[in-house]
């Protein structure tokens, strides 16, 4: 076979990665995430709903930009071996849990120990789509952080003018509240002016239930 060159990493991984991401990336292989129109371009084809998580949703709120690593998009976990199908000729399903593996048209059942999936075109290529699945109990969908409460899914996401469905600001804040990094503090301090009493008590009470005594209660009741 001749001897193996390692490529470029500046042709293989993006400027400025963390050395924690890079190792991640060296490992697995490298990431570049899809814009919100490549989203809705294949997801609007799966024929279920699917909606956007994360940074971007509080971006999509608040109109008030800032640098994203990634695009979090989020679906159910039941409809994997559609969404398998959907993509068979454009993107390999991996299973992303303990390790990975592939999912095909003929196996794809995902392991219990995986809560997403990851797509790319080939084995060359870099990872595109990072699918957080969200468990539903009879439809509605199932909060990971309490999986004891459950919520119709147009209660706790909204459709943009875009026509991308995301996941609502204080949902998202409410998730973010369990890391707290510097960009989690940044989207908190964008969406407080802009959220109404309602959402803000809402925030307040879902944090304090979750995380007792959490450092952003203060600011939000005070906001």
């Amino acid at each position: 076979m001749g001897d193996v060159q390692e490529p470029e990493e500046r042709y293989w991984y993006a400027e400025g990665l963390d050395p924690e991401e890079l190792a991640f990336q060296r490992l697995y292989g490298p990431v570049v995430p899809p814009t919100r129109e490549e989203a809705k371009e294949f997801f609007d084809g799966l024929g279920h709903p699917w909606w956007i998580t994360g940074g971007w949703s509080i971006e999509a709120f608040t109109g008030v930009p800032r640098h994203h690593e990634d695009l979090d998009v989020s679906t159910w976990r039941k409809v994997v071996p559609e969404l398998v199908r959907h993509a068979t000729g454009r993107y390999h399903v991996w299973a992303a849990g303990e390790g990975i593996r592939p999912l095909s048209f003929d196996d794809p059942v995902m392991p219990d120990t995986a809560e997403q999936v990851w797509l790319r075109e080939h084995a060359l290529a870099p990872w595109r789509f990072d699918v957080q699945l969200n468990p539903d109990r009879d439809g509605r969908w199932v909060f990971r952080r309490d999986p004891s409460m459950d919520f119709d899914l147009d209660e706790i996401t909204w459709v943009a003018p875009d026509g991308i469905r995301y996941l609502t600001p204080e949902m998202a804040l409410a998730y973010k509240a369990k890391l707290a990094r510097p960009k989690d503090h940044r989207d908190l301090a964008v969406t407080l002016p802009l959220l109404p009493t309602s959402k803000r008590t809402w925030l307040a009470d879902m944090i304090d239930h979750l995380h007792p005594g959490h450092a952003w209660l203060e600011q939000i009741r005070q906001a």
